[in-house]
């Protein structure tokens, strides 16, 4: 028997201290006694933005004045088919308070326990713990006087995530880069993440991994330590699913544009991108041919956000 999907518009509010505001659902319904993002049920006609307003005035007494996609996640419980359509607030008016009797709280996204949400409300979790951009680094790794201070004003300008590419140093010279680019990144608030084979950084310091595609084909396990951050780069649905299967917090998907580095490369242009994210069930970031001005147009295609190398990469 085919189970219908069920539509919820779910809205993520932040507070200025990068809180977020969650209830808990009533015990004796569905996934009762856990944690989740406000929201409910898009009414036939209904555009999304109207829907989590109408929701959020509903359920918490709230005037929503602006929201922007947040993502997108499927999820199958067996007895029902949910499709949560979140929307990050970036403003609304009134004091949020549980109208329906519902029990609520502010909670950091990095420390909230995805054990006490719901399954579809944990890629969500993830999604509020990246940033918007992340810096795939770029030319100069053999000569770390120059990479290493170009780095620091990338992190300086305010990326929060930087992605270690050198795949043409050795193992020696990587391995020393990384150690100096992690505590860089240490010491400006952002996370690194090492695109190299796992079994080569099982002792440097981390704060994740990156995989290119040739490695996501072949894992069967999750690499890492549980604390990493762990993505990869993907090209197709197939990767994609791949990705999500073997746990991994986050994916790029690419070549949106055109690409000086892979002229031969098909884009994928913004519809099928939006269509291949549509389907996932973890958090995408476009790749290819992009800068920080693509942000909102990535967003609204259901992208986490925008991925670059030299969109971001500061040049002299």
């Amino acid at each position: 028997m085919s189970v219908d999907l069920i539509h919820v518009m779910v809205g993520a509010i932040l507070d200025e201290d990068g809180r977020v505001l969650v209830t808990k659902r009533p015990d004796h319904v569905h996934q009762g006694g856990l944690w989740e993002f406000p929201g409910g049920k898009l009414e036939p006609g209904e555009s999304t933005e109207h829907g989590l307003a109408r929701e959020l005035a509903e359920e918490l007494g709230i005037e929503v004045h602006d929201s922007h996609p947040l993502i997108r996640i499927r999820h199958h419980y067996g007895d029902r088919h949910v499709l949560l359509d979140v929307r990050r607030v970036r403003s609304y008016a009134g004091i949020p308070a549980g109208l329906e009797g519902q029990p609520l709280a502010w909670q950091r996204p990095e420390t909230m326990d995805p054990a006490c949400f719901p399954a579809a409300d944990r890629p969500v979790i993830t999604a509020l713990r990246l940033p918007g951009r992340m810096l795939i680094t770029g030319p100069d790794p053999f000569d770390p006087e120059v990479f290493l201070p170009r780095l620091a004003r990338a992190v300086a300008g305010g990326i929060r995530l930087v992605q270690l590419r050198a795949h043409d140093l050795n193992h020696a010279a990587y391995r020393d880069l990384a150690r100096r680019a992690f505590l860089l990144c240490e010491q400006g608030g952002a996370r690194l993440l090492l695109n190299r084979d796992p079994q080569e950084t099982v002792d440097v310091p981390r704060h994740g991994l990156h995989l290119g595609g040739q490695a996501l084909a072949r894992l069967r396990e999750r690499p890492g330590r549980p604390d990493d951050l762990v993505g990869a780069s993907c090209h197709a649905a197939d990767d994609l699913f791949r990705a999500a299967r073997l746990g991994l917090d986050y994916a790029l998907l690419s070549p949106v544009n055109p690409t000086t580095t892979h002229p031969d490369a098909e884009p994928l242009g913004w519809r099928r991108f939006a269509e291949l994210v549509d389907a996932a069930t973890l958090p995408v970031y476009a790749l290819g041919g992009l800068a920080w001005s693509d942000l909102e147009i990535a967003r609204e295609h259901g992208a986490q956000g925008v991925a670059a190398i030299r969109g971001f990469w500061p040049i002299d």
